[in-house]
């Protein structure tokens, strides 16, 4: 693997600096879930905004809602990029975690309405086991895991073609589908894990850890849509 020759990456830092690298990484993560968690429970608590994204979930205002995410999305991840300003590194992520409490709060609402917190607490108790074994797995197996990229970057440009197909005629994706994207967010949290170390400096974990958070997050969105329709 190719180190980036303008910064000193994860990798050839000390050990003491690897250690110290990642206790920050996850330790943002865990932070992250926690405030996206506050944010969840605030927006849920808003009539007004509950009804107006429900309403961006029919037709073609999805594409709308999901266009919006994907812009802030884009916006945070260049922020949180800043090796200079760690205030404008926490203003990416938070910014992207609002972004991702916003686009849950129409999944939240008819999860929590229509089948009670018991399959949101077991959705969210099977992503974390996965997340948890995931991360094991990376850095514990000598596997490299970088042939995962191609795989990764195909299968999320198939998978908006078909979200958007779906939106556009009118058809469900259906139980596989949400299968197939575990799968996928299960291999990108594979790659992204053991990947951090090459695409990072030391002082950029919180860029690390919006990285990482995405991918818990698109995991937790199809574990829960698994989880609902057994309901």
């Amino acid at each position: 693997m190719m180190y980036q020759d303008y910064k000193q990456v994860v990798a050839q830092a000390t050990s003491a600096e690897r250690a110290t690298f990642y206790k920050h990484t996850y330790g943002h993560v865990a932070g992250g879930v926690l405030v996206f968690i506050l944010l969840e429970a605030l927006f849920l608590q808003s009539e007004f905004l509950v009804t107006t994204l429900l309403s961006f979930t029919q037709g073609y205002l999805w594409l709308v809602l999901i266009g919006g995410f994907m812009g802030i999305s884009w916006i945070a991840q260049k922020m949180a990029m800043d090796e200079v300003s760690k205030p404008k590194q926490y203003l990416g992520y938070f910014l992207y975690i609002v972004g991702q409490a916003l686009l849950f709060v129409p999944m939240m609402y008819i999860v929590i309405n229509y089948t009670g917190t018991i399959v949101l607490k077991q959705a969210a108790a099977v992503t974390v086991a996965l997340f948890v074994a995931l991360s094991v797995i990376a850095f514990t197996s000598k596997v490299d895991f970088s042939f995962l990229r191609g795989i990764i970057t195909i299968g999320f440009i198939l998978a908006i073609g078909a979200i958007i197909a779906g939106m556009l005629f009118g058809f469900s994706l259906g139980l596989w589908f949400s299968v197939a994207m575990c799968a996928l967010a299960a291999g990108s949290i594979l790659y992204e894990t053991q990947q951090i170390q090459y695409q990072y400096s030391t002082n950029q974990y919180v860029a690390a850890a919006l990285g990482l958070f995405s991918s818990l997050m698109l995991l937790f969105w199809y574990v829960l849509r698994i989880f609902m329709s057994r309901d």
